[in-house]
């Protein structure tokens, strides 16, 4: 067995970014940009008022204005304001040649036809968006390996942008393994379980906004197991594999991988849970064994998975490491890490009851993984323990 550091240096060592491909902005939350991006116009690309309220010269502001026409959101016809004139202007909409500054209606009265300023606060420039105040044509919007987030999106489609260099997410297929294994929504007969490994690792990857994900069901047979990872190499380039990694008389896993042409990079890592572990390549496609038991299967996806999917996309924010303090004391055995169930409120973290790695009752409450270093034995309530959120 190796460490759980030296594991995850292997699959960074092995883990190579995806070529960048061209989509749709509507498309592009969750991605990272793969190149710069400059913006197409000016931002704002014309004089705009910022309220509702009267377009003037700052000159004139202590003179008794005539109202003469308007300006609203989408006129085309560009306006221009004559000598001690003001016109009525709403918010979003072009100020006129010669106007300097937008009055709220709040600050004025009407007399005789005529407007009278009443905000002794007026400045020149007040309530005005000057073209290209924000951004500039040409200039950078945004960097590369930047996150689109959606107000990213939103900047960018304002620019005018519909489309966006990104590093390509990959395609993953999850292949389930067990002849115990029975479909919810189907009677359980004796001896069988309900399978939750492939909705689970859909449910956490969708959360991370990777969507290209097909499953495949395999029997404990070498043949099936081999055809069924064959096909899934050919369409995906990460492939999860949940089940019979370890070295018993029905777990077919290693021997497939094998017989696939992947080369194993580790198989096998001092942690608990999860410690059946395996990792390999096969040209640039990723193949993860991932332990049976569902909390084995999730904490290891966690743990290593997604690191490889971060490298993939550049993506830096999946999981986030912190620092709290444990709330109750923990013993452990030595020689290995492990990654606890927590419950983190207030920077205090609780390792949670029901640790077990077949036991999914306490991941249902996680929203953390607390980890415990291999050779530690004993840990108690008050210590600072690092923590590594969940998504």
């Amino acid at each position: 067995m190796i460490s759980v550091d030296e594991a995850k240096q292997i699959v960074k060592d092995n883990v190579e970014v995806s070529l960048s491909v061209k989509i749709n902005l509507r498309d592009a939350i969750g991605y990272v940009l793969a190149e710069d991006v400059h913006s197409k116009i000016d931002f704002p690309p014309f004089n705009q008022s910022n309220v509702d309220g009267y377009a003037i010269a700052f000159k004139d502001a202590h003179e008794r204005l005539i109202i003469h026409g308007e300006s609203a959101a989408g006129k085309n016809e560009i306006a221009e304001l004559k000598p001690k004139h003001t016109i009525r202007i709403f918010t979003g909409a072009p100020v006129p040649a010669n106007a300097d500054t937008v009055v709220m209606q709040e600050k004025v009265v009407i007399e005789n036809d005529n407007l009278v300023i009443k905000d002794d606060k007026l400045q020149q420039g007040l309530n005005f968006r000057s073209t290209g105040k924000d951004i500039k044509q040409a200039a950078l919007a945004l960097h590369k390996d930047e996150y689109l987030s959606a107000g990213s999106i939103g900047f960018l489609t304002a620019l005018g942008l519909n489309e966006v260099n990104v590093y390509k997410k990959p395609s993953i297929s999850i292949i389930i393994t067990g002849n115990e294994l029975q479909q919810p929504g189907n009677d359980l007969k004796y001896g069988q379980v309900y399978e939750s490994n492939s909705f689970m690792l859909k449910a956490a990857l969708q959360q991370l906004h990777f969507h290209d994900v097909k499953t495949y069901y395999a029997d404990d047979n070498l043949d099936r197991l081999i055809s069924t990872l064959n096909n899934a190499l050919k369409k995906s380039d990460v492939v999860l594999l949940c089940g019979g990694i370890s070295v018993g008389d029905y777990d077919f896993v290693l021997k497939a991988t094998e017989h696939c042409g992947v080369n194993k990079l580790f198989h096998k890592v001092k942690q608990r849970p999860g410690k059946p572990l395996y990792f390999g390549k096969k040209n640039n496609k990723l193949v993860f064994g991932l332990p049976g038991n569902p909390s084995s299967v999730l904490t290891c996806f966690y743990e290593y998975v997604v690191e490889a999917l971060e490298k993939m996309t550049k993506r830096k924010t999946y999981i986030t490491t912190v620092k709290a303090s444990l709330q109750n004391d923990f013993i452990k055995i030595s020689g290995l890490t492990f990654f606890l169930k927590g419950l983190l409120e207030d920077n205090k973290v609780i390792a949670l009851d029901a640790q077990e790695s077949y036991r999914l009752s306490s991941y249902a409450k996680a929203n953390c993984l607390i980890k415990l270093d291999e050779e530690r034995t004993e840990y108690k309530a008050g210590e600072t323990v690092e923590i590594h959120l969940l998504s």
